[in-house]
């Protein structure tokens, strides 16, 4: 049976770390999604699309939903990009939408919840939110790229965020860009 995950995409610059994880998602999981209005005219300007396919669409208004309760059972949940508006909600346990409610049933039920940020630099409130939600029971991670697998192209870059957030999911997959050694 394949994992059931949650991909939650807030107002951040950043829609090509969500596209791609849809795409790496695709066929391995069922997928659960919940868009925030500002990601939608973000992904616009990006110039990503989002589409019926890419999983089960969830309004971030919809409260009701099932991915708002804890007895909605699922794998992991990654909220990619993560706006720091969107950690600060999660790291203080607001939950005035799907999303927000969402991460907090994840963590408040001890399922993974990983944070894709995508914010450059951090200020000490951001750096103090990432730690309260860490020690809440977050994954924290950045979009940060490593260069060891000597990418060439964007493409490749962003595979190997997307590739880390994937083994934190359990998720098998064959991107490429594993560290080796010397």
């Amino acid at each position: 049976m394949n994992p059931r995950i949650v991909v939650g995409i807030s107002g951040a610059s950043g829609m090509i770390y969500a596209r791609r994880l849809l795409d790496h998602l695709s066929g391995k999981a069922e997928v659960h999604v919940i868009i925030t209005p500002v990601a939608r005219e973000i992904a616009l300007h990006e110039r990503i699309r989002f589409e019926d396919g890419d999983g089960i669409f969830h309004s971030p208004e919809d409260l009701a939903s099932p991915v708002a309760s804890g007895s909605f059972r699922h794998d992991g949940m990654v909220i990619a990009p993560c706006s720091m508006k969107t950690l600060s909600a999660v790291s203080h346990g607001f939950t005035p939408n799907l999303l927000t409610r969402a991460a907090d049933v994840s963590l408040k039920e001890r399922r993974r919840c990983i944070l894709l940020l995508r914010e450059n630099p951090f200020s000490r409130i951001h750096l103090e939110n990432m730690l309260r939600a860490h020690d809440a029971g977050a994954v924290i991670m950045t979009a940060s790229p490593p260069f060891y697998h000597r990418p060439e192209d964007i493409t490749s870059l962003v595979d190997a965020v997307v590739a880390r957030i994937l083994d934190h999911l359990g998720i098998e997959h064959s991107i490429g860009g594993r560290w080796e050694g010397y």
